[in-house]
């Protein structure tokens, strides 16, 4: 079957920052490059980083989900669960601050996942996930 991959452009305050959290930390890989932009490798998805000028002036909204405060506008990659336990561990190990700890969501029934919220240096709000069961992803019932 073929699984497609997404591109997804974000803004970032400072590239080398940028690049010291997708590589150094999520463990991405750099691709391509150039003065205001850079494209990470994150689990087979490209990601493209791009140089922005003004600052975090943008309100965070949030919606409650299973009594978190979950920013609405956030990205990030559904995770096999020992991958997501793996990652967890990695960013406890260097200090990254969790907006939201990790957790299961949804404990026994449809839709039972883990997942954890964690801020990019430029306010990039990233979620990581994993579900019990990989065929509930998108299961209602």
């Amino acid at each position: 079957m073929e699984r497609p991959r997404f591109h997804l452009a974000f803004p970032v305050e400072c590239l080398d920052g940028a690049r010291r959290f997708y590589v150094g930390v999520l463990g991405a890989r750099e691709g391509r490059s150039a003065s205001r932009w850079v494209d990470f490798d994150l689990w087979g998805h490209q990601l493209s980083a791009h140089l922005v000028d003004v600052g975090r002036g943008e309100a965070i909204h949030t919606n409650g989900v299973d009594g978190d405060a979950v920013p609405v506008r956030h990205f990030g990659c559904i995770l096999s669960w020992g991958t997501w336990d793996l990652l967890a561990e990695r960013l406890r190990a260097e200090r990254v601050p969790f907006r939201i700890a990790p957790r299961v969501r949804f404990a026994g029934e449809v839709g039972e996942q883990g997942t954890f919220f964690v801020d990019d240096p430029s306010g990039n709000c990233l979620e990581f996930k994993a579900f019990r069961h990989d065929d509930q992803v998108f299961r209602t019932s």
